[in-house]
């Protein structure tokens, strides 16, 4: 499998004329959905997750099938379901939640030996600090630690902190486990602003300079509408324009990501990556939804 991304699957909620409509998305399924658009048809990306048996979580697993996704490593568990969130979107296109996965069958992951054998097939292994936030304290060591094995057997490890307040029992917990992280991470892929929010960096350049420090030398910083910087400081950084058109950022820095590790799969240079993860993502938040129907051909 050339890729594989872990995390929380969840159900989205969007208003709809008088109600709501229903697809799904969730950040590392974004990334992973993203990437397979831009992969040759012969290459493999797969995500590993738990859902439920409910109608919801069979959309999910239908939606992840029509977008090319291997599924097989989707466990159900009959006595939790996928996780549903709503979200609204300002005139800026900036958005607001509300989120109900006190119950998502994802926060079972990695309590059984089986979940971490299952992640010895990837050649490139993604996962955020969501997936980290979500499970037991218990399992995050176990997935730490399996993840430090592979790393040590040539695979590579993409990591992005998605940082979430709301997930975490306080900023100190999420700052070990998500600073641990970054320090086994091969292609890191941060946001400046989480990074900043969590860490306290006074700027973008002290982001950089704290990450380089515990050996993030591939991947990028993520800066919104300034565009990405590359983490090799041998990188040229390009000039990125704007998004011509703003309507929802909901997977803004997820569409990068799957666009950046794409071009990696496909032997581009990081320069390309970051080229191609600035326009996905431009082209993603001109419309609404997570999953958004068309993506530029790269």
């Amino acid at each position: 499998m050339r890729l594989l991304c872990v995390g929380e699957p969840m159900a989205e909620l969007r208003r709809a004329g008088g109600g709501f409509a229903v697809s799904f998305a969730g950040d590392t399924f974004n990334t992973a959905v993203y990437c397979r658009r831009l992969l040759p048809g012969g290459d493999r990306v797969g995500y590993l997750t738990r859902v439920g048996t409910d109608p919801l979580s069979d959309g999910f697993v239908a939606l992840a099938q029509d977008e090319g996704i291997d599924t097989a490593l989707v466990a159900r568990d009959a006595g939790h379901n996928i996780g549903i969130y709503s979200v609204q979107t300002d005139g800026k296109g900036e958005r607001s939640f509300h989120y109900w996965r006190d119950d998502s069958a994802a926060r079972q992951m990695f309590r059984t030996p089986e979940d971490l054998s299952a992640l010895d097939g990837a050649e490139t292994l993604y996962l955020s600090a969501i997936t980290l936030a979500i499970i037991a304290p218990e399992a995050r060591e176990a997935l730490l630690a399996r993840s430090a094995d592979l790393r040590a057997k040539g695979r590579r490890i993409a990591f992005d902190s998605n940082y979430r307040p709301r997930l975490w029992t306080d900023r100190e917990t999420a700052r070990d486990w998500i600073g641990r992280m970054w320090r086994m991470t091969d292609i890191a892929l941060p946001s400046a602003d989480d990074e900043r929010a969590l860490f306290g960096d006074a700027d973008d350049a002290a982001v950089l300079a704290r990450l380089r420090g515990w050996g993030c030398r591939s991947g990028a910083l993520k800066r919104g509408a300034d565009g990405p910087v590359g983490f090799d400081p041998a990188i040229v950084d390009g000039r990125y324009s704007p998004a011509k058109r703003v309507v929802d950022t909901t997977a803004a820095g997820d569409s990068f990501n799957g666009a950046f590790l794409a071009a990696l799969l496909r032997g581009r240079d990081e320069a390309t990556a970051m080229d191609w993860g600035h326009r996905t993502a431009s082209a993603v938040i001109g419309q609404p939804g997570a999953i958004v129907a068309e993506t530029p051909r790269l």
